[in-house]
């Protein structure tokens, strides 16, 4: 089931970064996907995604700087999608990620 942004939001540990990224992900069938990361933090990410993505699905997506992240899709709203990584990224990864990521907008 798809969650409003409110429900998301109170839910979150940290803030999150406005970027504009995109990024190759493979879902859960191993088939690519072309995501534009919005938004991060060290815990998740929110995507713009043509295409509907069940709550649940397993994603590896690939960043700058930390490489494949795996991530879980935790809502589904409107061509957008919010993903929980398994594993944080180590705060010193998170800036340099962050630096790069918000110099190439």
């Amino acid at each position: 089931m798809a969650l409003g942004n409110a429900a998301c939001a109170e839910s979150r540990v940290a803030p999150r970064d406005e970027v504009h990224y995109r990024a190759r992900a493979f879902g859960p069938d191993a088939r690519a996907l072309s995501l534009l990361v919005v938004n991060i933090s060290a815990q998740g990410l929110m995507a713009r995604y043509d295409h509907d993505l069940p709550v649940g699905a397993r994603l590896h997506v690939t960043l700058p700087v930390v490489g494949v992240v795996v991530a879980e899709v935790r809502w589904s709203l409107g061509g957008r999608i919010g993903c929980e990584l398994d594993r944080a990224i180590s705060v010193s990864d998170y800036y340099e990620l962050l630096a790069v990521l918000v110099a190439s907008r």
